[in-house]
């Protein structure tokens, strides 16, 4: 059931995209990345990142389900980087990691990116950078703005949407 959720989700982005590329050019639309840098490329930093990413991923979720536009996805990720640093703190700490992290939206280059069939073409984009410690490890990476990322809570038979996205396929549907 979740992959043909998932199936179904993918192509109502892909029409989305492809409707939206009828309107203007792609180049029009607002993206707000995420990025948790883990502190160095060690497998015991490299595997923290991951556990700090579920944490903080499934903190976020409530906050941005509902989000509507870039500029109040920047707001509402600016006005929780204390909670998105507590959390990722206490994950550290979980895990006997004495560093600590530090959050903050940033307008950075990024080389061209894929992500499932959203591609990102290089170039300057805003994201919430999450550095661990020096932050100076390989990063994980998302869409927080538009919402295309879905992700396994830690209850792996539980489908997480971030987006309105399967409301319109629902209506669409019924």
């Amino acid at each position: 059931m979740k992959y043909i959720l998932i199936t179904i989700s993918c192509i109502a982005i892909a029409l989305i995209l492809g409707l939206s590329g009828l309107v203007g050019s792609e180049s029009q639309v607002q993206y707000l990345r995420i990025h948790i840098r883990a502190n160095s490329n060690s497998e015991q930093d490299q595997s923290v990142k991951y556990k700090v990413k579920d944490n903080v991923v499934e903190a976020l979720i409530p906050l941005l389900s509902q989000i509507e536009s870039f500029e109040e996805a920047k707001c509402v990720i600016s006005e929780n980087f204390s909670m998105i640093e507590q959390v990722a703190n206490q994950t550290l700490q979980d895990n006997g990691f004495s560093y600590t992290s530090s959050a903050k939206i940033s307008n950075e280059y990024f080389p061209t990116r894929t992500y499932e069939n959203v591609t990102l073409e290089e170039g300057y984009y805003d994201a919430l950078i999450l550095n661990l410690g020096s932050g100076q490890g390989d990063n994980w990476w998302c869409i927080v703005f538009p919402a295309f990322c879905f992700t396994q809570t830690k209850k792996s038979d539980n489908i997480v949407y971030i987006s309105q996205i399967w409301e319109i396929i629902k209506s669409v549907f019924s």
